[in-house]
């Protein structure tokens, strides 16, 4: 019960962090967007670089110090970067240095909640709470985008980001109400051991596929992030409130796909079905790049939120099953690093599509990418568990 309890605190915490980035993207996206598709690219790229060069130290922090603690550390500097950026709206560079704080708390936070899980849960019931806590994400998210466009129409964009900063400080306070600790001993650790868990995941071929493949087709499909408010307003001829809505329809689908994925235990259900969302996502983006049309950007971001639920629960779980327990802080940053890496490459790349093609046209170059590497990673991933299978060839493989 006790287990259950923290869970459910972490759970709502997590919901209520996720308004609050959701919020704030919404409103940054479309103040960014009438003045330069580059200055969507940059907002995004901030938020996403702390991933990429600093999971070598944050992987060492989570597993150096408790995580708890940790994590209310690093929500506190997202709620101050967010808050802060109310009263600097006018000043665009400002504004993107912010974000950059603001991805370095998350940057943090990310992989300590991650770790946490299975000592909330227990290491049994992890995948089932990877399934809860990404259900009041999307919950989260999907409050993000109506409440953000309702706060951004009527009180204007400053007040939106206040509100959000305010969401990180609830959340830090809930956290602070979490018995359970994750308290690592720093046995295993050594002056180059935060590059562990980048080391760990090359060496597990069916983890190396799975997350490579994830990496890909995330950074084929990133590029609609960009593209979508120009689409939302040029294409569909629609505003903020449609932006949030059509994104809504994508939480939604997050949900279903987090239920869908609780089901799945073993090593290779998680891996397969991992790479089968890159097909399915690919399907997803160009529904509406083939048919631009509300109806059918509404059922599009809905294949593609289910195929992101999927997703959200099965790299946590099959990084989990396969990581020893003292360094699974180290393997979560490092794949955050590698998949939110593709992430940042394909937002850069959108910000310059965009200035040579339509969004229609980015839409279908990101579904036909999306799609061809969810095929690649399904062959390698059959590939990497049939030598895990088989014993002969097992003793040839660096596993």
């Amino acid at each position: 019960m006790r287990g259950n309890r923290d869970l459910f605190i972490v759970a709502a915490g997590v919901g209520v962090s996720e308004f609050g980035n959701a919020l704030s993207l919404l409103v940054l996206l479309f103040w960014a967007t009438p003045i330069s598709s580059l200055l969507v690219a940059a907002v995004l790229i901030a938020e996403l670089l702390p991933f990429v060069l600093g999971a070598p130290l944050t992987g060492a922090l989570v597993d150096r110090l408790p995580n708890r603690r940790l994590l209310i550390a690093g929500l506190l500097c997202e709620g101050a970067a967010i808050a802060a950026i109310a009263p600097s709206m006018g000043q665009p560079v400002l504004v993107v240095a912010l974000v950059l704080v603001f991805g370095c708390g998350r940057a943090v936070a990310q992989p300590c909640v991650a770790a946490l899980v299975p000592h909330i849960a227990g290491e049994e019931h992890s995948t089932r709470a990877y399934a809860l806590i990404g259900t009041t994400r999307s919950v989260g998210n999907i409050a993000g985008v109506t409440g953000g466009a309702l706060l951004a129409g009527f009180f204007g964009h400053p007040t939106a980001m206040l509100f959000n900063g305010a969401a990180f400080l609830v959340y830090a306070v809930l956290v602070a109400f979490v018995r359970s600790e994750r308290r690592p001993t720093g046995e295993h650790q050594t002056r180059s051991s935060a590059l562990a868990g980048i080391r760990h995941v090359r060496r597990d071929s069916v983890l190396f596929a799975a997350i490579v493949g994830l990496a890909c087709f995330v950074g084929a499909t990133v590029v609609i992030n960009v593209a979508d408010p120009a689409f939302v307003r040029f294409v569909l001829h629609g505003n903020e409130f449609l932006l949030g809505a059509i994104q809504a329809c994508w939480m939604v689908g997050i949900i279903v796909g987090n239920r869908v994925a609780a089901r799945l235990k073993s090593a290779s259900q998680l891996a397969h079905a991992l790479a089968i969302t890159g097909l399915t996502t690919g399907i997803a983006v160009l529904i509406p790049a083939v048919f631009p049309f509300v109806a059918a950007a509404v059922i599009g971001w809905f294949i593609g939120g289910v195929s992101n639920g999927v997703d959200n629960v099965t790299v946590n779980a099959i990084v989990r099953l396969r990581t020893p327990e003292e360094m699974r802080g180290r393997a979560f940053a490092a794949v955050g690093s590698m998949v939110t890496g593709a992430n940042l490459l394909g937002t850069a790349a959108a910000g310059g599509l965009l200035l040579v093609m339509g969004p229609r046209a980015v839409f279908a170059f990101g579904g036909v990418g999306a799609f061809l590497c969810g095929a690649v990673c399904l062959v390698f991933v059959r590939r990497a568990l049939k030598r895990e299978e088989s014993p002969a060839e097992a003793e040839l493989s660096p596993n």
